[in-house]
C-alpha cells in the first residue's frame, strides 16, 4: 500500500489563505497591515532567488513589504545600525536578514541584534528560550519546524503518545523540532528521540518511530529498512545531486533528492513528504504567519 503523500504545497495555499484573510479583517478593523523587511547583503543566487520568493509571498498576502539590498562590503558597524533602524521602525513588524552573510561580518552579532519581538525567523537567543519554556512563552516558533508540525497535525497523524524520532540536532531543525514535539499542548505530548553522527545503532532507534523526521542534509540517508510500517516520514532534506534540462524551460535545473529513500520508502511508510514539494513551500508561509502574529502581538489581540 502506497503512503499518503503529504503535499507542502496544497497545505501552503490553505494557509495563506488564511492569513490573507485575517490580514484583511486587521486591515479593515485596525487600520495596519503587516510590515516585513528583508536585508540581502552581497548577490549570493541561491539567496536572491529565496529572497524573491518572501517578497513575492508578502505581497500576496498584502504585506507592508520592504526589501533592503546592500552590497557585500557593507560593514558589521553600518548592518548593525540598519538593523537599529527597522527595530525602532513602527511599521515593520517582522526583521529578516538573509544568511549567509560576508566573511568580515559575525553572524550571531546580527542575529542579536534583532529584537525578539521582531526576530520572525525565530533565531534570537530570547526566541530559543521562550520555545523552550513553551506554552504562551512562545511567540515566534523557527519557521521550518513549524512547517513540520503543522504538516503532521494538518494530515490528521496522532503526536499525542506518540513515539517521534528526530535525525539532526541542528539549531535550525532538530533541535527546536524536538523541543516543540515534546512540550505540552496541542500537536505537542510525544516522547522524543534525537539521534545524529555519533548515535549507534541509528536505524534501531528510527524503526521505533511512529513519526520519523529526518534533517541530516545526507542524501537517501534513511532506507526504507529503517522505517517503521504505516509511519509517518518528515524529510526536511534537500541535497543537490546534479543537474537536467528542464522541460519548461529548457534551463539547467538542479536535481533534488531528500534524506529519505522516497521511492521506495513511500512503499512502506503510512505518510510522507515529497522532495521537492515539502517541506520546502511550507518554511516561507510560516514566516508570513509569524509576521502577523508580530502585529497581533502590537495590537494587543494575543497576549
Amino acid at each position: 500500500m502506497t503512503a499518503t503523500i503529504i503535499s507542502g504545497t496544497q497545505i501552503r495555499e490553505e494557509i495563506l489563505a488564511e492569513i490573507s484573510q485575517e490580514v484583511q479583517g486587521i486591515r479593515q478593523k485596525y487600520g495596519e497591515i503587516p510590515g516585513l523587511v528583508t536585508i540581502l547583503v552581497g548577490e549570493n543566487p541561491a539567496s536572491q532567488s529565496y529572497v524573491s520568493l518572501k517578497i513575492k509571498t508578502a505581497n500576496r498576502l498584502g504585506f507592508h513589504e520592504v526589501q533592503d539590498n546592500q552590497p557585500d562590503h557593507i560593514s558589521e558597524e553600518d548592518l548593525l545600525a540598519l538593523i537599529d533602524q527597522y527595530n525602532q521602525d513602527e511599521k515593520i513588524h517582522g526583521i529578516l536578514v538573509q544568511l549567509p552573510l560576508p566573511q568580515q561580518i559575525n553572524e550571531e552579532n546580527i542575529i542579536n541584534a534583532i529584537h525578539p519581538d521582531k526576530d520572525v525567523d525565530g533565531f534570537h537567543p530570547v526566541n530559543a528560550g521562550r520555545l523552550l519554556i513553551g506554552g504562551t512563552a512562545v511567540k515566534f516558533p523557527p519557521c521550518t519546524p513549524a512547517a513540520i508540525q503543522e504538516m503532521i497535525v494538518r494530515a490528521g497523524v496522532p503526536i499525542e503518545g506518540a513515539e517521534v524520532v528526530v535525525v539532526g540536532r541542528s539549531n535550525i531543525v532538530g533541535k527546536p523540532i524536538a523541543n516543540m514535539l515534546l512540550q505540552k499542548g496541542t500537536g505537542a505530548n510525544a516522547t522524543v528521540t534525537v539521534v545524529h553522527t555519533r548515535t549507534r545503532n541509528m536505524d534501531t532507534h528510527c524503526k521505533r518511530a511512529d513519526i520519523l523526521i529526518v534533517a541530516a542534509g545526507v542524501p537517501n540517508l534513511v532506507k526504507p529498512e529503517w522505517i517503521k510500517p504505516g509511519a509517518c516520514v518528515i524529510d526536511v532534506g534537500v541535497n543537490r545531486v546534479g543537474e537536467k534540462i528542464s522541460e519548461k524551460t529548457g534551463k539547467k535545473i538542479a536535481i533534488l533528492k531528500g534524506d529519505v529513500d522516497f521511492e521506495k520508502a513511500k512503499d512502506v511508510a503510512g505518510f510522507i513528504t515529497p522532495v521537492p514539494g515539502g517541506v520546502g513551500p511550507m518554511t516561507i508561509t510560516m514566516l508570513m504567519r509569524n509576521t502577523l502574529r508580530s502585529l497581533k502581538y502590537k495590537l494587543g489581540l494575543i497576549e
